[in-house]
């Protein structure tokens, strides 16, 4: 049986224009609806995703004993033109590097978008979604 987590506590605190002061145990973050003084909730979004998927692949990359040496994601995501702005379309480039065995990195690629990423199960299933990866030796 999975472990059950307590829940994830979150509290924001209004600075100034569309700025918030963010806290969830010790991390804090500033978010700025402008984008301009911290990263945007939409931004937030992208890095969530992108890490969740990148430390899913490392995970179990390691865990099938592959020689991870680096690793970058790109996240580009196409938002919808009206109000609500959210993302319609999401694409993710990983570049590995690594003696790595490209249907290994496929695999982990797979594994997470399907079953381990949270952030990605907790987003609109009908988001247009790809990914693409390139290994480096």
């Amino acid at each position: 049986m999975a472990d059950i987590k307590p829940p994830l506590v979150a509290e924001l605190v209004w600075d100034e224009q569309l700025r918030f002061g963010a806290t969830s145990g010790p991390a804090a973050v500033v978010i700025d609806g402008d984008g301009a003084a911290g990263p945007s909730p939409m931004q937030l979004a992208a890095f969530g995703l992108a890490d969740c998927m990148a430390a899913d692949v490392i995970a179990i990359l390691q865990k099938g004993r592959h020689p991870v040496k680096g690793m970058r994601v790109s996240f580009s995501g196409d938002r919808a033109p009206e109000p609500p702005r959210r993302f319609v379309n999401i694409s993710l480039h990983f570049i590995v590097s690594g003696a790595l065995p490209p249907e290994a990195v496929e695999r982990a690629i797979a594994l997470s978008h399907e079953t381990y990423c949270s952030v990605w199960h907790s987003m609109r299933q009908e988001i247009t979604f790809t990914t693409t990866f390139d290994v480096h030796p």
